[in-house]
C-alpha cells in the first residue's frame, strides 16, 4: 500500500504521516487499500496537521492531566499484588463514518434481540437443546449456567438491559464481533472519560466537528431503569463488588453520573421476599439493581457459598418477582466462547435470517474440517476422556448425544458448510485492522478492536454512539488488553450534519419539583464518619508533633520536661516522637484515603485529589526528611493541606445525612483528643509551659489574648478549650455540634421522646455545659473523654449495625 502525501496539507502532516504504513493484508482505518486518507478522518488529520510537536504535547498533557485530576484510574493486577494505574489514553480518537457506524449498529441491535431470545430459552422450554442446535453439555457443564434461575421470568419480562460487544474490522473491511459481553458489562463510564479528556485534548476541532454525542443514550437508559421500578418509594441502585475490582472507578463515576445508589452485598438483604437495603433511616426496598460483579458471587446461599460479596437470599427475591436484575442473573452463559459456533444456524431458527454481523469462532470439534473429523472421531466423541480438554465439556454426554448424535453433528455440519457462506470463520481467519496512535512524534498504524455498548430503553435497543477503543502498545494484537499495556481511546461517530446539543438533564415542561431525599447506606455512613475521624486524628497528630519538635529544637534536651512528657504523651498515642514523619501518621491518612475510596460515588473529585494528595505529600516527606530541625516546617505544610481538604469538603458538600456523618466523626474526634490533652497537661504534674502548649496545639493563642485581660492561668485555658461555644477547637463547642447533627438523624425522636443516642450527647454536653473551669478537674476531663469515646460506639450501634 502506498501512502498518498497529496492528500495531507502541508510539511507537518507529511512529516506526521512519514512512517505511517499499514501491515500488507491488514484493514486501515486511516488509509483506503490505495493508500488515500479515508473522506472521514481527512478533515481531523488537517488539524492536527496544523500543530506542531510542541503543541501536540502540550495539548496531549492537558488530557492526562484531566483524567488524573479526575482520578481516573484501572487496577492492574500482578503476581503479587494489585495496584492501581493511571488510565492509559491513547489521545488520537478512531473515526467512523455514520454509515459505517449504521452498519455497525443494525447488527448489534439484530444480535441484542437474538441474544435476548436464547438467553429466554435456555432458561425457559430449552428447545435449542431439544431440537439439535445446541449440544446439552455446552449449556449444563458451563460455570455460568446458574441451574436455580432455570424457569425463573424475569420481573420486567426481560433477561437482557445493558449488552456490551467487542468488534473488530477484517481484512476485507467487514465488521466481525470477537466476543459478547452480557455478564455484567464494563466500559461505558471509561469511555464517557476517554469522551472529555479526548475533546479537551482536541477542543477547537471537537467543539466544530459532526461527532456524535453520548449523554442522551445515558439519559434514557437512565429513564428506562426508573421506569422499572413501578414502585414511587423503592430504588435504583448498582451493585459493585467493590473497591478491590479492577473497574471500580468506573462503578462509583457511573453511580454519580446517573444519580444512584452505589451498593455493595453488605448494604443488601432480603426481608419477607423482597430486596432491602441497610439505611440509616432503616430497611428501604430496591426494586432495580445493576449488577456489576458476576452472577455466581451474588448469593452465597444458592449460588457460589464462598462468596464474601453476595447478598444471601438475592435469588428468591428475583423468584418473587421483587427486584429486576440488570442482567438477569445468569446471562453470562452468553458469553461461553463456544456458543458463536452455532449462532448463524440458532439465528435462522429463530429470527428467521442470517447474521448481519459475522462472528468469530474456535470449532466446536477443535478441527478446522469438521465433517472428516466427525466422521473419523464419532464413537471418541462420545466416550474418549482425552478429548474432555478438546471439548467445552467432558466426555459425558450421554443425555444428548448420546440419544440424538445424528442430528447433533448434522447442526454442526450445517454451521461449517454456512461458514462458507461468510457467518462464520476460524478465529485465525479475521486479523484485527489498525488505527492511528502518535508514537515519536508521528502516527503509527496499531490494531485495535471496539467495544460497542446497547441499552434497553423505552423504544427499545439503543447502540451508544461510540464506545472506546482498544490500541496495541505494539504491532501484536496479542499486547492489546491494557493488563498487557494496551491503551484506550476515544470513538467519534461523524455525520454530515452538527448533532443536536443533548445532555442527562431533561428539558422539561411540567412544573418544578424538588426529588426525594437521597437515602444513605450504613456502609457508606460508617466511612465517612471514619473519614471526618482519621483526618482530624491526623490534624491533631500533626499540630502536636509541630509543638513537640519546636520545643526540642529550642531546648536540645529530650530530658526536658515539658519535651519529655510530650514524647510520652506522643507514644501513648501511638505516634514515635523520635520518627521525623511517624509512620502511624500516614497510617492514619491512608485509612482516610481508604475510607473515602469507599464512598467514592458520595464524594467530590476535588475532595478526593486533595486527600489523595495530602497522604502523597506525608508519604513523600517521611522518605526525604532526615533531619528533626525540618519537622516543623514539614507539619506546617501538611497541615495547610489538611486544613484546605477539610474546608474543601466542609465548604462544598451537600448538607445530605451524609455530610453529617462526615461532620460527627470530626466533631467526636476533635472533642475526644482535646479532652485527652486537658487532662494531661492540666494535671498537677504538668511542667511548666504546658499551658503555653494547649494554646498552640488548639490554636487559640490569638483568641487568649484578644478575649482575655488577665494573665495565661489554667482557668482561662480550660474556659476557651473546654466551655467556650464559639471556639471551634473547644470541646463544647464540638459537643454543640454533635447534639445538633444527632438530632436530627432519622430515628433521634421516637414517639416523642428523644433516642438513646441523643439523650446520650444531651446528658454530656448538658454536664459540660454546667460545670466550670474551676470544677473541670483532670480526672472529670478523663471522664468526659471516656463518655465521647463511647458516643462513637452507640452512634455504630444505632445506625450501622
Amino acid at each position: 500500500m502506498s501512502l498518498d502525501e497529496a492528500a495531507i496539507s502541508g510539511d507537518v502532516g507529511r512529516g506526521l504521516l512519514k512512517s505511517y504504513r499499514p501491515y500488507p493484508g491488514v484493514s486501515d482505518e486511516l488509509l483506503d487499500p490505495a493508500g488515500r486518507v479515508r473522506p472521514v478522518w481527512r478533515p481531523f488529520i488537517d488539524h492536527l496537521s496544523s500543530l506542531t510537536p510542541e503543541e501536540i504535547g502540550n495539548r496531549f498533557a492537558r488530557g492526562n492531566q484531566y483524567l488524573n485530576d479526575a482520578g481516573v484510574y484501572f487496577r492492574h493486577y500482578g503476581q503479587n499484588d494489585a495496584n492501581e494505574r493511571e488510565w492509559p489514553l491513547s489521545h488520537i480518537p478512531v473515526i467512523i463514518s455514520e454509515d459505517d457506524w449504521k452498519v455497525i449498529s443494525d447488527g448489534l441491535i439484530q444480535r441484542a434481540g437474538l441474544l435476548e431470545q436464547l438467553v429466554a430459552d435456555l432458561y425457559g422450554p430449552n428447545k435449542l437443546v431439544s431440537e439439535g442446535y445446541l449440544p446439552a453439555s455446552l449449556i449444563a457443564r458451563s460455570p455460568e449456567w446458574q441451574r436455580p434461575l432455570v424457569g425463573v421470568t424475569p420481573k420486567s419480562g426481560s433477561f437482557l438491559h445493558f449488552l456490551a460487544f467487542e468488534i473488530g474490522r477484517g481484512p476485507d473491511g467487514t465488521w466481525w464481533v470477537l466476543s459478547d459481553r452480557a455478564q455484567a458489562p464494563s466500559g461505558a463510564g471509561f469511555a464517557l472519560e476517554n469522551r472529555v479528556a479526548t475533546g479537551r485534548v482536541f477542543n477547537e476541532y471537537f467543539a466544530r466537528a459532526n461527532v456524535y454525542r453520548l449523554a442522551g443514550f445515558f439519559r434514557r437508559f437512565r429513564d428506562h431503569l426508573v421506569e422499572l421500578r413501578g414502585e414511587t418509594d423503592s430504588r435504583v441502585s448498582i451493585l459493585t463488588p467493590g473497591p478491590m475490582n479492577d473497574t471500580y472507578f468506573e462503578h462509583a463515576y457511573i453511580a454519580r453520573y446517573l444519580g444512584f445508589m452505589l451498593l455493595e452485598g453488605e448494604d443488601l438483604t432480603v426481608e419477607n421476599g423482597r430486596l432491602m437495603v441497610r439505611t440509616v433511616a432503616g430497611l428501604k426496598p430496591v426494586s432495580v439493581l445493576w449488577r456489576r460483579l458476576d452472577a455466581a458471587w451474588s448469593d452465597p446461599l444458592e449460588l457460589e457459598e464462598a462468596s464474601r460479596i453476595g447478598t444471601a437470599g438475592l435469588v428468591q427475591a428475583v423468584r418473587d418477582g421483587s427486584v429486576t436484575m440488570v442482567n438477569a442473573l445468569g446471562t453470562g452463559i452468553l458469553e461461553t466462547r463456544a456458543l458463536l459456533a452455532f449462532l448463524p444456524r440458532i439465528s435462522k431458527r429463530l429470527l428467521g435470517e442470517r447474521l448481519k454481523l459475522p462472528n468469530v469462532a474456535t470449532w466446536w470439534c477443535g478441527d478446522p474440517t469438521p465433517r472428516d473429523y466427525v466422521k473419523k472421531h464419532a464413537e471418541r466423541m462420545m466416550f474418549s476422556p482425552a478429548l474432555s480438554t478438546a471439548l467445552p465439556f467432558s466426555s459425558a454426554q450421554t443425555d444428548f448425544i448420546g440419544r440424538d448424535f445424528e442430528k447433533f453433528h448434522k447442526g454442526i455440519l450445517e454451521t461449517w458448510i454456512d461458514s462458507k457462506s461468510s457467518d462464520l470463520v476460524g478465529q485465525e481467519a479475521v486479523t484485527l485492522s489498525t488505527t492511528p496512535a502518535y508514537h515519536e512524534g508521528g502516527l503509527v498504524p496499531r490494531p485495535m478492536s471496539l467495544r460497542v455498548f446497547l441499552a434497553r430503553t423505552a423504544n427499545g435497543w439503543e447502540v451508544m454512539a461510540g464506545g472506546f477503543a482498544r490500541i496495541g502498545r505494539t504491532e501484536d494484537a496479542s499486547a492489546i488488553a491494557m493488563q498487557e499495556g494496551g491503551s484506550a481511546a476515544d470513538v467519534w461517530i461523524v455525520g454530515g450534519q452538527k448533532p443536536v446539543k443533548d445532555s442527562l438533564l431533561h428539558q422539561m415542561e411540567s412544573p418544578y419539583f424538588k426529588s426525594q431525599a437521597g437515602t444513605l447506606p450504613a456502609r457508606a455512613a460508617d466511612n465517612l464518619f471514619w473519614l471526618g475521624r482519621y483526618v482530624e486524628r491526623a490534624e491533631g497528630a500533626v499540630r502536636l508533633l509541630r509543638a513537640y519538635h519546636a520545643r526540642l529544637l529550642e531546648t536540645a534536651d529530650p530530658e526536658a520536661p515539658l519535651v519529655a512528657m510530650t514524647a510520652d504523651y506522643l507514644e501513648d498515642t501511638g505516634v514515635a516522637p523520635d520518627e521525623p514523619v511517624p509512620q502511624s501518621l500516614c497510617d492514619m491518612l491512608q485509612s482516610a484515603v481508604t475510607s473515602a475510596g469507599k464512598v467514592r460515588d458520595r464524594f467530590s473529585v476535588d475532595g478526593w485529589l486533595a486527600l489523595n494528595d495530602l497522604a502523597q505529600t506525608a508519604n513523600g516527606a517521611r522518605l526525604a526528611l532526615r533531619e528533626n530541625a525540618d519537622v516543623p516546617r514539614a507539619m506546617g505544610l501538611l497541615l495547610r493541606k489538611i486544613t484546605g481538604f477539610s474546608g474543601l469538603v466542609h465548604e462544598n458538600m451537600y448538607r445530605f445525612t451524609g455530610w453529617r456523618f462526615l461532620s460527627l466523626g470530626r466533631a467526636l474526634e476533635r472533642a475526644h483528643a482535646m479532652a485527652d490533652l486537658l487532662s494531661v497537661f492540666t494535671s498537677p504534674e504538668a511542667p511548666e509551659g504546658s499551658l503555653e502548649l494547649l494554646l498552640e496545639v488548639g490554636d487559640s493563642a490569638m483568641s487568649m489574648s484578644r478575649r482575655y485581660a488577665v494573665s495565661l492561668s489554667q482557668a482561662t485555658v480550660l474556659d476557651l478549650l473546654a466551655m467556650d461555644t464559639k471556639n471551634p477547637r473547644a470541646v463544647l463547642y464540638q459537643l454543640t455540634e454533635m447534639k445538633e447533627h444527632i438530632g436530627v438523624l432519622p430515628g433521634a425522636t421516637e414517639f416523642g421522646h428523644l433516642s438513646h443516642l441523643a439523650r446520650s450527647i444531651l446528658q454530656i454536653h448538658t454536664g459540660l455545659a454546667i460545670a466550670t473551669p474551676e470544677t473541670l478537674t483532670p480526672e472529670m476531663l478523663a471522664d468526659l473523654r471516656d463518655r465521647i469515646a463511647h458516643l462513637s460506639g452507640e452512634l455504630t450501634d444505632t445506625y450501622v449495625r
